[in-house]
């Protein structure tokens, strides 16, 4: 039985593992082993990688690919790919190089502003509030002047302030809703401090104002945070050809693919049980690139799928359109990126990625990461509206499978070989194992 732990995080990371160890492990030596065989061999590095975060005892290493051959916006580029699972990273670059050839990806930047809330309650007269606001909204300027210098040396800074009543679906709820230009940085600590002292200039305005009363300047503020759901920092990417272009070797004319293809679109449009599928695999491209880059895979995440229900329903990121001969297929995606502070200056990989991507400004990444979203998503459905995904998925996943049978290299070639010109399944994959290994069944490896 585990026992709780006071004072933990004030170990020393042998202490940690030692901890760790003794309470959860029955093998403690290959526990520790384990641990150890991740660290870094460069401490430096070892050391950024455990201030980065608390109680760290180890890494946690995810493949990282590069998919070459992405023209965008006229420029190429080779996009780093930081995932574990098998075949996006091929079908990112497959669509690529499809692409390549047919214009490559066409991208604008629709808007770029953030929003952030002071929210608060108030009880009272919401006409008079209205108009105490607007008569001190120099004064959050003002205020918070030491810490929107830089940004505004930049070309950003705060954008507007606004009162929102929310009452009527929060008894007493009301917001200060800001906007915010934060440029090549994604702004969440800059954003988050303009907020803490708009709603120390709000406390301390209205308590000094005579025309209120003592319980109407019993404002309560209940938190100062932006918001990670970004529907006016927007960047759209699309691919488009003649119909008679989209030949791909796959059996079907041009005519045909493009209508399967586009009804597929459709059906992700209405269906939220196909939607939730259709664009898990839109962030597969995108979540492995914002992770190279060093940004917020999770902030981009929660923005894109609460984007996705703006209208009501869940519904598909990509749309697309057959119209007068041409193919246009593209996606919509709320993206606040950065390309400075954070660890783009810290991780040494992020730094690699953001230099193999020409050192980008954060409007280029937007622009980067929504075309490998878009790229993901065409491969998905030309797959399944074709020969289907498995094919692919499961020759990609083979060597995942013959990895945790122990294959030796020798036993991966012949298998492998095998399956140039046969279906891939688990089942046939541990048979074909068996067979080049001279066993009936894996369990005879165990029990050996």
């Amino acid at each position: 039985m585990t026992n709780p732990i006071k004072g933990f995080s004030k170990l020393s990371k042998q202490g940690k593992i030692e901890w760790i160890v003794d309470q959860y492990f029955q093998d403690k030596e290959g526990a520790v082993e384990l641990l150890q065989s991740y660290w870094h061999d460069d401490q430096k590095v070892q050391k950024l990688h455990d201030e980065f975060i608390e109680n760290t005892v180890s890494n946690f290493y995810t493949p990282y690919g590069v998919a070459p051959n992405f023209l965008i916006d006229g420029k190429l580029y080779a996009i780093p790919f930081a995932i574990e699972e098998s075949s996006v990273v091929a079908a990112a670059a497959k669509s690529a190089s499809f692409w390549l050839e047919r214009g490559g990806f066409k991208t604008t930047i629709i808007s770029t502003t953030k929003i952030g809330h002071v929210h608060f309650m108030y009880d009272d007269d919401v006409e008079k509030l209205r108009t105490f606001i607007e008569e001190i909204k120099d004064r959050f300027y003002t205020d918070t002047a030491s810490i929107t210098a830089n940004m505004q040396a930049r070309g950003g800074g705060i954008l507007d302030i606004k009162l929102v009543d929310k009452s009527d679906q929060l008894e007493n709820y009301f917001q200060l809703e800001a906007r915010f230009e934060t440029c090549d940085s994604m702004g969440a600590n800059f954003i988050n401090s303009c907020l803490e002292q708009f709603a120390q200039t709000f406390t301390a305005a209205i308590a000094d104002d005579s025309r209120f009363s003592e319980s109407e300047k019993a404002v309560q503020i209940v938190m100062c945070i932006l918001s990670n759901y970004t529907p006016e920092c927007v960047v759209r990417s699309e691919v488009s050809c003649p119909i008679e272009q989209l030949t791909d070797g796959s059996g079907i004319s041009p005519e045909e693919f493009a209508q399967k293809f586009s009804r597929a679109v459709k059906i992700a449009e209405i269906e939220p049980y196909r939607a939730t599928t259709h664009n898990k695999g839109i962030m597969n491209g995108i979540d492995a690139v914002v992770i190279a880059t060093g940004n917020d895979f999770r902030a981009i995440e929660a923005a894109c799928h609460t984007y996705a229900s703006r209208n009501g329903q869940y519904s598909s990121l990509t749309h697309c359109e057959v119209k007068d001969g041409i193919f246009r297929f593209w996606i919509d995606a709320p993206m606040a990126l950065g390309t400075v502070g954070g660890l783009t200056t810290l991780h040494p990989m992020v730094k690699f990625s953001l230099e193999l991507l020409g050192k980008p400004s954060a409007y280029e990444l937007m622009s980067i990461i929504a075309s490998s979203g878009l790229a993901q998503n065409f491969a998905a459905l030309r797959a399944l509206t074709t020969t289907g995904i498995q094919k692919g998925h499961m020759k990609m996943h083979l060597l995942n499978i013959l990895n945790q049978l122990e294959a030796t290299n020798e036993e991966k070639e012949i298998i492998v070989d095998h399956f140039k010109h046969n279906t891939v399944s688990h089942s046939a994959a541990v048979k074909k194992f068996c067979e080049v290994r001279g066993i009936k069944s894996p369990e005879e490896i165990k029990k050996a």
